[in-house]
């Protein structure tokens, strides 16, 4: 006699990872394990609607965390190397990692002005961001050539753009959709360079009056400040924000790190927004 096992429920779909709709598989690759890499990585789940492939876990978080590694050997010779940072979620597991693309000379002689091309790619290897920075001045003086910024996703499809905007003491910044429209606003501290505490650049509506979020510099300890600009940044949004947004408040963390925390290629950082 044919034995038969438990009646299965019809119509339902299988239980998927916690925190995840049924109907969205989300699998989760390279867990922790000791001896291995402290970066877990997430696979991504199938597209929504209307996202760019590969920004479709970004549909699910409100909070991303950056960390840039630290290079020794701009450490032991204060030689400027492109940056890289890694992208995680708030459990710690890697969604993306950015690296910097640029030459020696502009690295080592624009200092933190420096254009670059930052390409953010998922835990495939494949290229899902990228982030470009045209060479910009950073002086009071001249309010029509303020730092800007294009983000792109996929490659080559521009989905949004970070203005600096004139200010004579707090940096300002317009984040605008692909159509130049503008959408947020983000606003920083009049002195951005504080000891033992995190830095706030927060995220409103266009009226200035409705806070939506925020971008943190965290306080990394005196001897990770004082050696090196390997700095940690946190970037909080609503879980609803558009995918693409979410993305541009990406670039808009890189923008800031490196007019304001990156102290390589004969700069310093900066305490002020001219400074």
């Amino acid at each position: 006699m044919d034995m038969q096992g438990p009646p299965q429920q019809m119509g339902y779909p299988a239980p998927g990872p916690i925190g995840f709709p049924a109907n969205q598989h989300a699998a989760f690759s390279n867990q922790p394990q000791p001896g291995t890499s402290q970066w877990a990585q997430w696979t991504p789940a199938a597209p929504p609607l209307n996202c760019p492939p590969g920004l479709e876990y970004l549909t699910q978080i409100d909070q991303l965390l950056i960390h840039q590694q630290v290079e020794l050997l701009e450490v032991l010779t204060g030689f400027e190397t492109n940056n890289k940072y890694v992208i995680s979620n708030s459990l710690g597991q890697r969604v993306y990692f950015a690296a910097e693309e640029n030459d020696c000379c502009t690295r080592n002689c624009c200092g933190n002005l420096r254009p670059f091309i930052l390409k953010i790619l998922d835990n495939t290897g494949r290229e899902v961001i990228t982030i470009n920075r045209p060479f910009r001045c950073v002086s009071c003086c001249y309010p029509c050539c303020l730092q800007k910024l294009e983000v792109q996703s996929p490659p080559g499809v521009p989905i949004g753009y970070i203005t600096q905007n004139w200010h004579p003491f707090l940096p300002k910044f317009t984040v605008l959709n692909e159509h130049h429209q503008e959408v947020l606003k983000i606003q920083g501290p009049c002195v951005v360079s504080r000891c033992c505490s995190d830095v706030d650049f927060e995220i409103t509506s266009l009226d200035g009056e409705t806070k939506i979020g925020k971008i943190t510099k965290q306080w990394t300890g005196f001897i990770k400040e004082a050696f090196t600009d390997a700095d940690n940044f946190a970037i909080q949004f609503p879980l609803d924000l558009d995918v693409k947004m979410k993305a541009v408040m990406l670039g808009a963390c890189f923008l800031i790190d490196f007019m304001f925390f990156e102290h390589g290629g004969g700069s310093e950082s900066r305490g002020g927004v001219w400074q």
